[in-house]
C-alpha cells in the first residue's frame, strides 16, 4: 500500500507546509533560488536519509526513494517527526480528511466519526495552491460542512488563485441553509462537485441507514437549494442489503424528483470501519443479484442522466454494463487478488479496496478470458 504518512526530522516547532523538490525535467538538480518559498530542494540522498534545503530551513526524509516524493506537498510535524503527504503529485487521488467529526453514524461509514476536531484549514489551503497544475482536489471527513465557514473561503480563495484546479468534497447534505448563498454563489460552481449520499427513497430507510432521525427530509430540502445555486452534484448510493430491493425505485424518484443532478454513482462497500463491523449484515453481493442494479442505471440514463458504477469488480458486473464501471478506488488503497492473475480486464480494473477480506463475499468473482 502506498505511504501517506512519512518519517522527517525538522529543527521547528510548529507543523508547516514545503514541496519536495528533487529534479528538474532535463534531470538536473532544482537550484534554491528557483524555487517558491514552500519549496525545499534535494541537496543529498545519504545512509541517514535524504536532505533537503529551503527558506524555511533544512529537513531530512527518511524511509522513503526521494524519486517517489518528488513534487509531493507535505504538512510536516517536527514534534512528531512525521508528514503527511497532502499532495502526491503523481496521484489523480489526493483528498483533504478536514475533519473526524460528523453529525451521521453510518451502518457502513468507513471513516468512524470521533469527538475532537483540529482546524488544518490554513494548512490544506497552502497545499492546494502548491498542487500540480490541473488537479482536481478532494475534501473529506467525517462532515466538512461542520466547518462551512472555513470551507467556503478556502474554495473561494483557492479557485480565485488557481484557475486550473477544482474540487470534489464528499458531504451529507445536511449543513447546508439559504444564508449560505451569499457564501457560496461567489465559488466557481463548473471546478465544485458536491458528492451527496442518498440511500433510498423512502425516509425511513435511509435515516436508519445514516442513523439521523429525519435526515432523509433534510437532505431533500437542501438538494432543492443546490440545485437553486446552480451546484453540480454527484449523488452517491452505497449498494447494501436494507436498500438494494429499493434500488428501481430510487432510480424513478431520481429520474422524476433530481433530473438536475450531474451524475448518480452506486457504490460497492468498503470493508473497513462500521463497514467491517457490519459486513456479514449489509454486503450485498451484486455479482449474483446485478438485475436491481442494472434496471436502476437503464432507467436514469433512459431519462439522460449520468449513472455510473464506483468500486466494482469488472469480473462481478455484466458485460453489457463494464463501461459503466470506472476504476475509482484511490490508487493508495487498491490492491488485486490472486484470482486477478491473467484476467484480460485487470488492467483497466479498479480491482479492491486493500482491506477487502479474503472470504470476498462474491459469488461469481472469477476470471474474464
Amino acid at each position: 500500500m502506498i505511504p501517506l504518512r512519512i518519517k522527517v526530522e525538522a529543527n521547528a516547532d510548529q507543523p508547516f507546509v514545503v514541496r519536495l523538490r528533487s529534479f528538474e525535467a532535463d534531470g538536473r538538480e532544482q537550484k534554491t533560488e528557483q524555487l517558491n518559498p514552500f519549496d525545499v530542494a534535494l541537496e543529498r540522498v545519504g545512509p541517514d536519509g535524504a536532505h533537503y534545503v529551503g527558506e524555511g530551513g533544512p529537513i531530512r526524509i527518511l524511509g522513503i526513494d526521494p524519486a517517489k516524493v518528488d513534487g509531493d506537498v507535505l504538512l510536516v510535524n517536527p514534534r512528531r517527526g512525521t508528514a503527511d503527504r497532502l499532495i502526491r503529485s503523481s496521484s489523480l487521488h489526493n483528498t483533504f480528511l478536514v475533519t473526524e467529526r460528523c453529525d451521521q453514524v453510518c451502518l457502513m461509514c468507513s471513516q468512524p466519526p470521533k469527538k475532537h476536531h483540529v482546524d488544518l484549514f490554513p494548512y490544506f489551503e497552502t497545499a492546494a495552491l502548491l498542487a500540480p497544475e490541473g488537479a482536481t482536489i478532494g475534501i473529506s471527513g467525517g462532515e466538512p460542512t461542520l466547518f462551512k465557514a472555513q470551507l467556503f473561503e478556502l474554495l473561494r480563495r483557492v479557485l480565485e488563485a488557481r484557475a486550473d484546479l477544482s474540487f470534489h468534497i464528499l458531504t451529507n447534505g445536511q449543513h447546508f441553509d439559504p444564508d449560505d448563498c451569499g457564501a457560496i454563489r461567489p465559488i466557481d460552481r463548473r471546478r465544485v462537485v458536491w458528492g451527496i449520499p442518498l440511500y433510498s427513497c423512502n425516509p425511513a430507510v435511509h435515516d436508519e441507514i445514516v442513523g439521523k432521525a429525519g435526515a432523509h427530509g433534510r437532505l431533500l430540502e437542501n438538494l432543492t437549494l443546490m440545485c437553486g445555486l446552480g451546484a453540480q452534484v454527484e449523488l452517491r448510493t452505497v449498494l447494501m442489503r436494507p436498500n438494494a430491493d429499493g434500488l428501481p425505485q430510487l432510480a424513478r424518484f431520481i429520474a422524476s424528483t433530481l433530473p438536475f443532478i450531474r451524475t448518480w454513482a452506486i457504490m460497492q462497500m468498503e470493508n473497513i470501519g462500521f463497514g467491517r463491523m457490519n459486513w456479514k449484515t449489509l454486503f450485498y453481493d451484486s455479482s449474483e443479484g446485478f438485475d436491481v442494479v442494472g434496471r436502476s442505471l437503464d432507467l436514469v440514463r433512459s431519462r439522460g442522466i449520468d449513472a455510473w458504477l464506483y468500486n466494482f469488480p469488472l469480473c462481478t458486473v455484466p458485460g453489457q454494463y463494464r463501461h459503466l464501471a470506472p476504476s475509482t478506488i484511490s490508487d493508495w488503497k487498491r490492491a488485486y487478488r490472486d484470482e486477478c492473475d491473467g484476467c484480460s480486464l485487470k488492467a483497466r480494473c479498479g480491482g479492491f479496496f486493500e482491506w477487502h477480506p479474503a472470504n470476498h463475499g462474491y459469488g461469481k468473482l472469477g476470471i474474464v478470458q
